[in-house]
This record gives structure tokens, sequence and C-alpha cells, in this order.
């Protein structure tokens, strides 16, 4: 599993963890976010390491289903490159603007911006 992957199931992990089975959960928990290996996992669980890996590809099947009927992951992530643009933008208005209130307005906004994409 590459990287990309790994940032991507954490990803829908965080929107949509709640909606799995508790062993789900607490095994996604125990891989991704504590890097315990299956063996380690299975040790906690007293299940063998197959049983992990199932219930690792079921819960990962399971949120990628949820993404796929809410698509909310999709929508922030679009909403986070408009945001990305109107920043863009409001800083090519404030090089050009000559009007100090403008400006200042323009830059409050900015600010508003900045701060939701910091988070």
């Amino acid at each position: 599993m590459n990287f990309d992957n790994i940032a991507h199931v954490n990803l829908l992990f965080d929107f949509y963890g709640k909606l799995l089975t508790k062993r789900q959960k607490e095994a996604m928990e125990l891989y991704y976010e504590e890097n315990l290996s299956l063996s380690e996992i299975a040790d906690e669980f007293q299940i063998s390491r197959q049983g992990v890996h199932d219930a690792l590809k079921n819960a990962e099947k399971a949120l990628k289903g949820y993404e796929e009927k809410l698509g909310l992951v999709e929508k922030m992530q679009q909403s986070r490159q408009a945001m990305e643009e109107i920043d863009a933008s409001i800083d090519e208005l404030t090089a050009h603007c000559s009007d100090s209130a403008m400006a200042e307005k323009l830059q409050k906004i900015k600010t508003i911006i900045d701060r939701q994409l910091d988070q």
C-alpha cells in the first residue's frame, strides 16, 4: 500500500470511522494510527492475521462505499480548492488595488480564508 492510499484511507476514516463496527474501528486505529502489524493486532484480538487482514479490508471497503454514497471527502476537497483559488484572486486584486479601504477589506477576507485553509 503506497503513501497516497494510506493518506486517503486515513482521510476516509476521519470522516466515516464512526460508522464502522467496533472491531473494524479498533483494527483501523491500531493499524493506521498506532502502526501495529497484523500479527500484533491479531495477538491483541486473539484472532488470526488473516482475520485482521479481512477486518481491515472490509473496513476500507465500507469507508470507500460511504464516500461513494455521500461524497463528503470529495466535497471538502472541492471546497478547499475553491478557497485556494479565491485566496489567490484576492492576492491579485490586493496587489493592483489603489483604494486602501478596499485593500483592507480584501485582506480581512483573505485572513478568514487563510484560517480555514490552515485547519
